[in-house]
């Protein structure tokens, strides 16, 4: 693979580690983060639009829509035509098409490309892309993809990464919730964790969210319930997920109760109790000291 100029627009906890391995391919890799965070490997940049400069590709890891926006407004005019805007924030759908649309004004190719993954699998290069976009944006990014993640999906056109990643999150919040709520069933009914585990593990209720990501201390593969719940997706992020899930789906008058009830507990949990800071898992610990009528 030839070597490419790229900047690189949000060195947080997942930008930089994307950033530094993408440097660490032999790419000429430009970051720029306002609060001024750098990255291994990378030239720092003054700006946002210094980063964009000459760039082949730019990348983008931003908090939500509106920054998203706003960034945009500002790299797009400084890239060169025929360049590529890559987006792998997690956002509203209708941000990721505007900017597209923005984009291919300009000349310039866009690809929404939202990840999963975490933190661990940003510095590991194991995340999973689902990406939105043309063909020919697609294809020109993936060999970028595969040094930063295992594996990249092409969901369709532009808005369908994000819609992907927003109703996948919507399953994983839904399926955390009552992979808790069946522990702490279990808990006052006297049944092992060990041996709810073994049995929903290998049965019908088996998920990603018992079987890989166990929320019960000591059972199951390590996960952040056996450090204490220090994130590698915190509670605010799964409800920030859950929240564009039903902006979407009052847009797109989609019927999604779960989706609906799982913000309204992740919503209680971050802001009025000890969630924000935490693994979403952590909602083990709450059901455990609630009871029916709680």
């Amino acid at each position: 693979m030839s070597s490419f100029k790229i900047g690189f627009i949000g060195l947080g906890n997942m930008g930089a580690p994307m950033a530094a391995n993408l440097a660490a391919a032999g790419h000429d890799v430009a970051g720029f983060d306002p609060a001024g965070t750098t990255a291994k490997g990378v030239t720092v940049a003054a700006s946002a639009e210094a980063a964009c400069a000459d760039a082949d590709f730019v990348f983008t890891m931003l908090p939500n829509g509106a920054i998203l926006r706003s960034v945009a407004a500002q790299a797009l005019p400084a890239m060169k035509k025929g360049a590529t805007l890559v987006d792998c924030s997690t956002v509203d759908v209708d941000s990721a098409r505007a900017v597209d649309a923005q984009a291919s004004e300009l000349g310039i190719g866009f690809v929404d490309a939202p990840v999963s993954g975490g933190i661990g699998g940003a510095a590991g290069g194991t995340l999973t892309f689902m990406a939105g976009g043309s063909d020919a944006a697609f294809a020109a990014t993936q060999g970028l993809f595969d040094i930063m993640g295992q594996k990249a999906v092409h969901c369709g056109q532009a808005g369908a990464g994000q819609a992907a990643k927003i109703c996948n999150n919507m399953i994983l919040g839904v399926t955390m919730i009552a992979t808790c709520e069946a522990f702490a069933l279990a808990d006052k009914l006297g049944l092992d964790r060990q041996k709810m585990f073994d049995v929903a593990s290998t049965s019908s209720g088996s998920s990603w969210s018992m079987n890989t990501y166990c929320p019960a201390p000591g059972v199951g593969p390590q996960s952040p319930a056996d450090n204490g719940y220090t994130p590698g997706f915190a509670a605010e992020l799964m409800l920030k997920d859950l929240g564009l899930s039903q902006q979407a789906a009052e847009a797109a008058d989609a019927d999604t109760p779960m989706g609906a009830l799982a913000r309204s507990l992740y919503t209680q949990f971050v802001e009025n109790e000890d969630g924000r800071g935490k693994d979403f898992s952590a909602m083990l610990p709450r059901f455990e000291t609630r009871g029916h009528n709680s």
